[in-house]
């Protein structure tokens, strides 16, 4: 899949498309009904399955107040998109200029002179053009001017629920890691460098990876179940992964992130991982003593043992055929 992050970039061939529009923030089960029926539309066309992205977010040029807090980087949405077979993406520059564009200058100097687009699929609330003044049915009729089909994905339930990325940041939010990545179709997790911590873990409870990431989304204080991968070597581990401020041992404003792996760390430690938030565990709190909290981690990694077992058990159960 090419990525291309600038107009300049886009080669002349880049055309013709199926694109899709949007910011699919976390990559979510209603984003990847899209763009599948992106990817089936250009292989049954001969056309390139192509998605127009932004970065940043169109509203921290338009309306900063209201920005919101983001699930995933541009390269993680990235990765995610890869996984649906998707031939090129243009993550664009959003600007105060490409704001103030007409919906019709949006279709035609953007959409059909550089993106080549013959057909365009978007959400049923997709909004564009200079003050969002733009809606499905006003690109509908520009693509009928401008020689595109228009097509308008309804939104998709999960379980009685709307998927959208507002919903997926408030589960996130509130500790419901379940629920989200039911709604995600992938666990959500958090990426950065392991750092240095106190040195309290080593001594007096389990030592841990302590995690800095620049994620705007951060699971709500809580005990969570997680799996743990070394993002330059592969390596993963099933881990149990604490949120929070450490209140047995101080009362600091600096929130940590510190998982204990369920099996040796072999090998050197990790650089940077990717912790993903698989269920809540309980919620954190202060411990009279360290061998109080000691006793209560390794409860915690009781209960994270036997949920990894009826996972591998559950995968590894004999299918029955018809």
């Amino acid at each position: 899949m090419n990525v291309y992050r600038s107009l300049d970039a886009v080669p002349s061939d880049f055309g013709p498309t199926a694109l899709t529009i949007g910011n699919f923030d976390g990559v979510h089960y209603g984003h990847r009904q899209i763009l599948r029926r992106v990817v089936a539309l250009a292989r049954e066309r001969g056309w390139k399955a192509s998605v127009l992205t932004f970065d940043p977010h169109p509203a921290c040029i338009v309306a900063p107040a209201r920005a919101p807090r983001l699930l995933t980087t541009p390269e993680r949405r990235v990765e995610l998109m890869r996984e649906e077979g998707l031939d090129q993406v243009l993550i664009l520059p959003f600007t105060r200029e490409l704001s103030q564009w007409t919906p019709e200058e949006f279709a035609r100097r953007l959409l059909v002179e550089h993106l080549g687009a013959r057909a365009v699929l978007v959400g049923a609330n997709f909004r564009f053009g200079n003050r969002q003044s733009g809606n499905v049915a006003i690109l509908a009729e520009l693509g009928r001017q401008l020689g595109f089909q228009t097509e308008a994905i309804p939104p998709v339930s999960c379980r009685g629920r709307v998927v959208s990325s507002t919903v997926i940041r408030e589960a996130v939010l509130s500790g419901r890691v379940s629920l989200a990545s039911r709604l995600l179709q992938h666990p959500y997790g958090l990426e950065g460098e392991v750092v240095k911590g106190h040195g309290v873990g080593s001594r007096q409870t389990v030592p841990t990876l302590n995690l800095s990431t620049p994620a705007e989304v951060i699971p709500a204080r809580a005990v969570y179940l997680t799996r743990t991968a070394d993002l330059d070597s592969g390596r993963q581990w099933n881990s149990i992964t604490n949120v929070g401020y450490r209140p047995t041992f101080s009362s600091s404003d600096e929130l940590s992130i510190e998982t204990f792996l369920l099996h040796p760390l072999e090998g050197p430690t990790p650089l940077r991982i990717r912790v993903d938030f698989l269920c809540h565990v309980r919620e954190e709190r202060k411990f009279e003593t360290p061998e109080a909290l000691k006793a209560q981690i390794l409860k915690d990694v009781r209960v994270a043992q036997a949920y990894f077992r009826r996972v591998k058990a559950w995968r590894n159960r004999p299918v029955s055929r018809v």
